[in-house]
């Protein structure tokens, strides 16, 4: 193969990706999902209509109005608005999780897959045990030790990720240092990292990618499920997690207090797993 028809290959392989996802109507709604969600996030200020930490005891828990279109809370404050901000703390949450999960586990997955031995048993009997313990009791048991913040909640469920990362990348770095191109790279002579570097990463981040998109959705969760226990995000900051914990002691009296940032989780994390669904078919080797 010329080095005219290497440099054009990914490019189709790419441009087949794309169209394939665009042709997934479920993965362009996940991904509108996505979008819609995180450009709330970040236009916050701008589209709230009022200030999120503003008290009026004159408006305790009304319900959903012109004036308060999600209703109030038992402090009198805009759900709507503290939503839009809540949003910034669960997409970050999710993202910055699965960030230092991405940047601790994959490293430790390439070198274990790479090259085996005693350093691939050393990783893969510490990974098996983390995987032993369910993901959400891990991430409630370092919280719980780091102290209650979202920092420290984010630095919870990231390390409690990791070894999901860490076990798919070992097993796509097993697979593909026995390739012919592999092989040819040690023949000449090139250093084991930027084999690892040039030849292996490349070809094992389609399914990185595909896992971390899945993931973000359930750190969301997970950090919702963490405020919801006082661990995460701290008041008067909002959280959809910590809204959750407080809606619950007026379900009877004011449900829209659960009903609006529930339904929040619900949707965004639908959205980033249609969203990986639909990067998983268009990113299968098998397909191009």
């Amino acid at each position: 193969m010329s080095v005219q028809a290497e440099a054009i290959a990914p490019r189709r392989k790419l441009g087949r990706a794309a169209t394939k996802f665009l042709g997934n109507r479920s993965a362009v709604f996940g991904g509108a999902l996505v979008l819609v969600f995180v450009l709330l996030a970040l236009g916050a200020p701008l589209f709230a209509t009022h200030d999120p930490f503003q008290t009026s005891f004159g408006a305790i828990r009304h319900s959903p109005s012109a004036a308060h279109w999600l209703g109030t809370d038992e402090l009198g404050r805009d759900i709507y608005s503290r939503m839009l901000y809540g949003s910034r703390a669960s997409l970050m949450a999710g993202v910055i999780s699965v960030s230092i999960a991405v940047a601790v586990g994959v490293p430790l997955g390439l070198i274990a897959g790479f090259y085996g031995g005693w350093t691939d048993a050393v990783v893969s009997r510490v990974t098996e045990a983390l995987l032993a313990i369910p993901f959400l009791i891990l991430a409630i048991a370092l919280a719980a030790f780091l102290g209650p913040s979202l920092t420290n909640a984010m630095i919870a469920i990231g390390l409690s990720a990791t070894p999901i990362f860490i076990r798919l990348t070992r097993g796509q770095a097993m697979a593909v240092k026995t390739e012919d191109y592999v092989e040819g790279a040690r023949a000449i002579g090139l250093p084991n990292v930027l084999i690892m570097a040039r030849y292996i990463f490349p070809n094992v981040l389609p399914p990185i990618v595909v896992q971390a998109t899945i993931t973000i959705a359930t750190a969301i969760i997970a950090e919702a499920s963490l405020s919801f226990l006082g661990l995460g995000q701290q008041p008067p900051n909002p959280s959809w997690g910590s809204m959750l914990n407080t809606a619950k002691n007026f379900m009877t009296q004011a449900p829209w207090m659960s009903v609006f940032p529930g339904g929040a989780i619900f949707l965004v994390v639908l959205g980033f797993n249609l969203l990986g669904d639909g990067l998983r078919d268009a990113l299968d080797p098998r397909d191009h």
